[in-house]
Parts: structure tokens; C-alpha cells; sequence
């Protein structure tokens, strides 16, 4: 009888062996081309992408090869969400912001005006209804794609400008570089605005063709060289107080991937999440100490009037917004809720702003 038990037993391991060997056969490598909406010498805006692709080769056993193709690789920024959709390019690492023309509430999924910051908005997309209506949003607007939110960046500086800004009527005729919402507060109060990639700001500062810009963080700004030029640096970024980016994945390729392929990515971009807030967070005082010191830069606050003007107009478009786009309002009205009930923490959890540690 034991030898009987002991030939079941050696007849059922060497079965199971059988299955894993079979298992690990039918996950083939797989080849993947990701198309960035930022160059990747850009420190983590840029870089983070690669990071990421780093990550998912290294967690898969090399099953997962990701090759990045920058934006000049693929038309532009502009064309990365409809090559994704259609399976040109397998991935797309970009902002949701971008897609405004196309979807008007995608900025509400990448930075508000005078919105959360990042707890709290990693929050609303994780354990509110954020990543349902993220994904609901592609999927009612045609765009063949699973989105999971990659990088969290911290708080933007507010604009590199040329001269003081002290009242709202010093922004009138001025040409600016600005994203998202924000751009409709600035054109708004006067200012024309324009979209464009990092690597065009430069120059376009350098030619006249902009009189100001915003972009990102002092730490991804200085690799810019706007100090150069503009030497007055506004704060708070009271536009992009937190920035969701976002990795898309051509949704038939992303249901044809083994289960354990697909936890692998979502854990690298959780992953990522957490350590693009801790570096954005730690990087920036050295580079704006360095800006005073040694670039001639002044770090400017914006006055009571200007923030009030800043916020008044928000909260206008806001509405205007909800009421010509019903996707919009159900995203908007989703978020004032959340950020509504999420005070009562916020209020009682957390020191007051006077406190000094």
C-alpha cells in the first residue's frame, strides 16, 4: 500500500510539473512600442517612462520587452491617442489634459484648477469613482484603450514671466505657453495661450514668439533653461497643484495579455505613482535656491487680487464647461462631492497651514 501511495504521489508531482513547464510555454515574450508625449531626457516627466518600461522587463522576466519611441516618432503629442486606438502603436504615455478638443472633461483627469493636491486626488481616482469615469470617458468617446493613471507629479511653479505681474490687467496682450483648464483662466483674464511641447519652449521664449510659460516643476523647468531668459517664477501653481500622467494600452492588445502580464504593469505604475511624488517632492527646493542664488531668478508670490481673480474665473469656466458637456458636469459634480466629504478629514486630520514643523 505505501508503495502504491508513493507512485500516486510521484505520478501526480511529475503532472503538475508537466502543467507549469506547459504554462510557462504559452507566455511568449512579448514586444511592445510605447509612444511618449514627453522627449525622455525630460528628468521624470520625460524619464519616468522609461522607468516604468524598465520595471515591467525586470518584473516579467524579460517577458515584456517595451521599446520607447519618442514624440517626433509618431507626428507629434497630438497623434498618440488615435495610433494607440487603432493598434499602430501598442502604448501611449502622455496626459489626459491633451485630449480637451477631443474630450472636454480629460483635463479633470490629469490637474484642476485649484483642485485637490496629491492625497486627496489619488484618493478621488483610486477609491472614488475617478478611474471608473477615466476609463468610462475613452470608451463613450470610441477610443479603443485601457488607461491606468503611471505618474503623480507634485505641485507646478505658475509661469515663468518676463516682468511683475501685480494686477490682472498686466497679463492683458501677454503670449503665454500654458496647459490644460488653466489656460482658459489665463485667456480669460487677457492672456493668449498656446499648447506646446517642452522642447519648442526655449526657443519660442528666445524668438519673441512667447512673452511667458508654464511647463512643470523648478527641477524639470531648469532643464529647460527658462531661467535664462524670464527671471520672475510665480508660485503657488494654484493650476496644477497635482498631475495625473497616464500610460494607454490599445485595449484588444491589453485583453489578449496573460493575467499575470497585466497585474505586472499595473504594478509598475503603482509603483511609479509613489516614487514620482517622493522624487517631485524632494528635488525642487535646491533647484529654486539655486535659481535665486546663483541665476538671478525671483521667486514671486501672487497677490491676494490676483489669486482671487485667478479663482473667480476658474470657478465661471468650470460651470460653463459642466453646461455644454454633460460628461463633463457628471465628472465635475463626481469630484466637487468627493473633495465635499473629504474636508472632514482634511480639516480635522491635518495641521493648520500657519504651523511651522
Amino acid at each position: 500500500m505505501k508503495n502504491y501511495i508513493a507512485l500516486l504521489l510521484i505520478l501526480l508531482l511529475g503532472s503538475c510539473s508537466k502543467v507549469t513547464k506547459k504554462d510557462e510555454v504559452e507566455i511568449k515574450k512579448v514586444r511592445l512600442r510605447l509612444a511618449s508625449a514627453y522627449p525622455t531626457h525630460i528628468p521624470l516627466l520625460g524619464s519616468g517612462v522609461k522607468t516604468i518600461s524598465s520595471r515591467i522587463n525586470q518584473a516579467s522576466n524579460n517577458k515584456i520587452a517595451i521599446k520607447t519611441m519618442e514624440p517626433a516618432d509618431v507626428g507629434g503629442l497630438n497623434d498618440i491617442l488615435d495610433t494607440v486606438s487603432t493598434g499602430t502603436i501598442d502604448m501611449g504615455y502622455s496626459s489626459a489634459g491633451f485630449w480637451s478638443g477631443k474630450m472636454p472633461a480629460g483635463p479633470l483627469f490629469s490637474s484642476v484648477p485649484f483642485g485637490p493636491e496629491a492625497p486627496e486626488y489619488l484618493a478621488w481616482m483610486k477609491y472614488g469613482n475617478g478611474l471608473k469615469l477615466y476609463q468610462k470617458m475613452y470608451d463613450q468617446a470610441g477610443y479603443n484603450v485601457k488607461v491606468i493613471p503611471c505618474v503623480m507629479l507634485p505641485p507646478e511653479t505658475s509661469g515663468w514671466f518676463a516682468k511683475e505681474v501685480n494686477k490682472a490687467e498686466d497679463l492683458q496682450g501677454i503670449k503665454m505657453r500654458f496647459f490644460g483648464l488653466g489656460a482658459r483662466v489665463m485667456e480669460r483674464l487677457g492672456a493668449s495661450t498656446v499648447v506646446m511641447g517642452g522642447g519648442e519652449i526655449f526657443q519660442a521664449l528666445e524668438k519673441g514668439v512667447l512673452d511667458a510659460t508654464e511647463f512643470s516643476m523648478p527641477s524639470i523647468d531648469k532643464n529647460l533653461g527658462f531661467h535664462k531668459i524670464v527671471k520672475y517664477n510665480y508660485f503657488p501653481g494654484w493650476h496644477q497643484q497635482a498631475t495625473f500622467l497616464e500610460l494607454i494600452i490599445n485595449k484588444d492588445l491589453w485583453e489578449s495579455l496573460p493575467e499575470a502580464h497585466q497585474a505586472i504593469i499595473e504594478m509598475a505604475c503603482n509603483e511609479s505613482l509613489i516614487n514620482s511624488i517622493a522624487e517631485g517632492e524632494a528635488k525642487q527646493f535646491s533647484v529654486m535656491r539655486e535659481n535665486v542664488d546663483k541665476n538671478g531668478v525671483h521667486l514671486k508670490k501672487w497677490n491676494p487680487e490676483m489669486m482671487q481673480a485667478f479663482q473667480d474665473a476658474w470657478h465661471d469656466i468650470a460651470e460653463e464647461e459642466a453646461q455644454k458637456d454633460k460628461f463633463f458636469a457628471k465628472v465635475w459634480q463626481d469630484l466637487k462631492s468627493f473633495r465635499s466629504d473629504y474636508r472632514l478629514w482634511k480639516d480635522n486630520a491635518f495641521l493648520p497651514r500657519q504651523i511651522n514643523d
